[in-house]
């Protein structure tokens, strides 16, 4: 329908921070457009949220009322935060839970203004997952990183009927690879560890270590297979054993 468009990005960065980019695919009418950019120094969060941004911002010059928009992206921190998070930083004046600035607020509030009043229905896909609109945004915006395309450019622009894309499918053709959040390659966890401001805890599950860093600016955790494990992340971490509760 004429009203409807539907969205894919994703940003990437080579390092983090390092050079990073970010890429669009944008699907409205009969028409498809695909454009991405980057920054020399960046981070992957920073090319995620500029990729959700530059979307909007696009979506937003066109000239169509009641506009609905579905935005799929594989980062679970745009989603949370735009659909969960972002309201209450407003209110709290943009300071988290451990009292520090939020960070990326600068892209927070750009995205935050975009988004409202927008009928927006932001949908979650899995990356590298063979999903051929996912797969596309990640290429566009790893090239971008890669070659230091930083200008904003388009990469297609044309009728649907010329995108050798299926940018409709939602199908995963790829064995998913194993998530680092909460994991270390399958193997049984000995615990996770959290550091929030400064102090670091011991969970035995993945959602208690979840609930704690969720939404927290600044804050860090790992899985760790054994107590030797643990020892050897604190340490990377910079802490002893006064930092440590369980």
């Amino acid at each position: 329908m004429k009203n409807e468009i539907i969205i894919f990005a994703d940003g990437s960065s080579i390092g983090n921070p390092g050079p990073g980019g970010w890429g669009v695919v944008l699907v409205y009418g009969s028409k498809v457009v695909e454009f991405g950019g980057g920054n020399k120094n960046t981070t992957n969060n920073r090319m995620e949220l500029t990729a959700a941004i530059e979307a909007l911002s696009f979506a937003s010059k066109l000239k169509t009322k009641n506009l609905k928009l579905t935005i799929r992206t594989d980062s679970r921190y745009v989603i949370n935060g735009i659909t969960k998070w972002v309201n209450g930083w407003e209110k709290n004046g943009w300071i988290g839970k451990n009292k520090k600035d939020i960070l990326n607020q600068d892209l927070w509030k750009k995205l935050s203004k975009l988004a409202s009043g927008k009928k927006i229905k932001w949908g979650h896909v899995h990356g590298h997952a063979g999903i051929p609109g996912n797969e596309r945004v990640d290429f566009i915006a790893t090239l971008c990183a890669k070659e230091k395309q930083f200008k904003t450019q388009r990469f297609f622009d044309g009728p649907i009927t010329k995108y050798p894309f299926d940018i409709f499918s939602l199908k995963e053709s790829k064995k998913r690879p194993v998530s680092k959040r909460g994991s270390s390659g399958g193997k049984t966890a000995y615990s996770y560890l959290s550091l929030v401001n400064g102090v670091l805890v011991s969970h035995k599950t993945w959602t208690e270590c979840e609930k704690r860093v969720k939404g927290v600016s600044g804050a860090k955790f790992k899985k760790a297979l054994s107590k030797e494990d643990e020892e050897k992340i604190k340490r990377e971490w910079g802490l002893t054993n006064n930092n440590f509760q369980f």
